[in-house]
């Protein structure tokens, strides 16, 4: 019997992770503090009640014997006391562990050996981020040249796919096919795609490729070409930063600078056509009397003009007093920072992030590595992220996200896109609804928990682009038990497919020497990219030490290649004689080796054929 992999909490993530390792063909063995057992989901799963953190559970749940160990529950010292104590029983076992805290996710899986810390923040930021971008995305992996986004494009009435060769369009747009589900037909996957099939109506591709180039082509496919980041003018956008500066000053600072204000008119007034000085030397003995209790003396003067004096002196010297505290006080608790960022706001264009969390922290930092302009708004300037977000040049509202007036601060109408992220889903849908009621075109990537419930908001409020979180980290967290190499797991028409690296390390490593064709051909496996930049050809190309090739494989070929299983050799190359007659020209040889022998004997001119 295959050995299980033991799953350590089953909460809103844990759930999710039990269905992608069922869904693998993987058994699975639970440890959950709650009692589940009449969960119908658990059908077939051997459940064990109790804290994962107990030495006698893990022993009992077989943690010695596992293949893998994931712990999942909400509490980064559950977690982390779990893995020590499972590191304690199993040396050797690989164990996935989920952590919030950001400093601890990197040094704890080089401190604790073959464990790997994945945060769903992390995870699910990046395609959250191509979603807003782009509006479709499956799925997304790094290369040394830049990200690639896996993404689908359906073929309907009308599009410029329709008619044309696979192989046609992929070189005119840049993208590499990973999959093809006809309308009619069996589906097609990495190796077995036919690069002459003629996309008809109906059709889907799955592709993979550099997100600038499927975000233009998918924006066309949808007619929602949007245009680029639009300012408006530099003295529009002071003349915004003004007005908004005077709406957030206090009511009683404006009551007391009118005040003032009225007071210094009147008085220049009264000297100009009473005293019968001039405009400027009015101005200047009012303002001289109010701010110093000096200026004009009254000896030798009327008797109302001594009295408007005294009145003045007094009266200035309570507006002063007054003004000053007043004005003191609101400067104390002023934050006129948002004011301030109203002129850093385009017109249109750029990406709205509501929310500034982990997951609100890391789509802004995946946004501006994408080049995206962003404008983030959260409910508090407390945040940890607050003034990290700031410093990276990112304008940052204060305000409740659920109030229309702040979205309109932020023009989510004519954004490229509105990302709701906060903690509150409940917010996160009204944050929806109301950019919808801004612009009803608006494209709102919404973030959920429970995937029956993102389907209910896709099409009952025809969000589509509602996501459930612990849904798409998830497949990552299975992934993960396969080794660091694995970068993204992809569910297409019931298939799995793995993005992975593998490195030839050293002259004694499997690959070193292998050949590239023969060796994907033997599993099954589609090149992307070697060392980092994308493959022209494999023909005539051998492994070397150092080289780090990214391919796309089926789960069950990746398995196999995990266990570097070597496949069936059954093949064998038959050349035609003089007389026609077949000639045995070599047998026993794996497939990719039989396809690289025949395509050498044709280059020299002889006709050869596995049979």
């Amino acid at each position: 019997m295959e050995r299980p992999v033991v799953l350590c909490g089953l909460g809103r993530v844990g759930w999710r992770v039990l269905e992608s390792l069922r869904a693998a063909g993987i058994p699975v063995v639970v440890i959950n503090i709650k009692d589940e057992s009449d969960d119908t989901r658990l059908a077939g799963v051997k459940v064990f009640k109790g804290d994962c953190r107990r030495h006698e559970l893990l022993e009992q749940a077989g943690v010695k014997d596992a293949r893998g160990v994931v712990i999942v529950t909400s509490d980064d010292l559950v977690n982390i006391s779990t893995a020590l104590l499972v590191r304690k029983l199993n040396p050797a076992v690989r164990i996935v562990v989920r952590m919030f805290n950001q400093n601890l996710i990197a040094r704890f899986g080089v401190a604790v050996k073959n464990t790997v810390a994945l945060s769903v923040s992390a995870l699910i930021a990046p395609v959250m981020a191509l979603i807003a971008v782009s509006g479709d995305t499956l799925g997304a992996f790094k290369l040394d040249d830049g990200p690639r986004q896996i993404s689908e494009l359906v073929v309907t009435e009308g599009s410029e796919l329709v008619g044309k060769r696979i192989a046609e369009l992929a070189a005119e747009h840049g993208f590499i096919p990973l999959a093809l589900v006809p309308a009619t037909g069996v589906p097609q996957f990495l190796l077995g795609v036919e690069s002459a099939h003629v996309v008809s109506l109906g059709d889907r591709l799955v592709v993979c490729g550099p997100p600038l180039a499927l975000q233009k082509l998918l924006q066309r496919l949808r007619g929602d070409l949007l245009a680029g980041v639009q300012w408006a003018g530099t003295l529009r956008r002071w003349f915004r930063t003004a007005h908004r500066t005077l709406l957030e000053v206090d009511f009683s600072v404006r009551i007391i600078t009118l005040v003032l204000f009225v007071t210094l008119f009147v008085s220049t007034l009264v000297f100009r056509y009473g005293v019968d000085t001039s405009w400027g030397d009015g101005l200047y003995e009012t303002v001289s009397i109010i701010a110093t209790g000096g200026g004009l003396h009254g000896e030798g003067k009327s008797e109302w003009v001594k009295v408007f004096l005294s009145v003045l002196k007094l009266a200035g010297a309570a507006l002063i007093a007054g003004f000053t505290a007043i004005l003191t006080n609101y400067l104390i608790r002023a934050r006129l920072g948002g004011a301030l960022e109203v002129r850093h706001v385009p017109d249109g264009g750029h990406v709205v992030v509501c929310g500034l969390g982990n997951v609100g922290y890391r789509l802004v930092q995946e946004l501006i590595a994408m080049g995206e302009r962003v404008v983030a708004v959260d409910k508090e300037a407390v945040g940890p992220f607050f003034e990290t977000v700031r410093r990276m040049g990112v304008p940052v509202f204060v305000g409740d996200v659920t109030v229309s007036e702040v979205l309109r601060q932020v023009r989510a109408d004519t954004a490229k896109a509105v990302i709701a992220a906060t903690s509150s889903e409940l917010g996160n849908i009204e944050v929806a609804l109301l950019a919808r009621e801004m612009n009803p075109k608006q494209r709102v990537v919404v973030r959920l928990t429970d995937p029956e419930f993102v389907e209910a908001v896709r099409e009952a409020a025809n969000i589509k682009h509602a996501i459930s979180a612990p849904a798409l980290a998830a497949p990552a967290f299975a992934a993960a038990l396969y080794g660091d190499s694995v970068q993204a797991l992809v569910a297409v028409a019931g298939v799995t497919l793995v993005v992975l690296d593998l490195i030839v390390n050293d002259a004694d490593d499997y690959l070193n020497g292998k050949s590239l064709r023969a060796f994907v051909l033997d599993y099954g496996l589609l090149p992307v990219a070697l060392s980092g930049q994308e493959l022209n050809s494999v023909r005539g190309y051998r492994l070397k030490v150092g080289d780090k090739l990214t391919v796309v494989a089926e789960l069950h070929d990746f398995e196999r290649l995990l266990r570097f299983q070597k496949p069936i050799a059954e093949s064998r190359v038959v050349v035609d004689g003089p007389s026609g007659e077949p000639l045995v020209q070599a047998e026993g040889l794996t497939r990719g080796e039989a396809q690289e022998l025949v395509e050498q004997l044709e280059h020299e001119k002889v006709t050869a054929r596995i049979g």
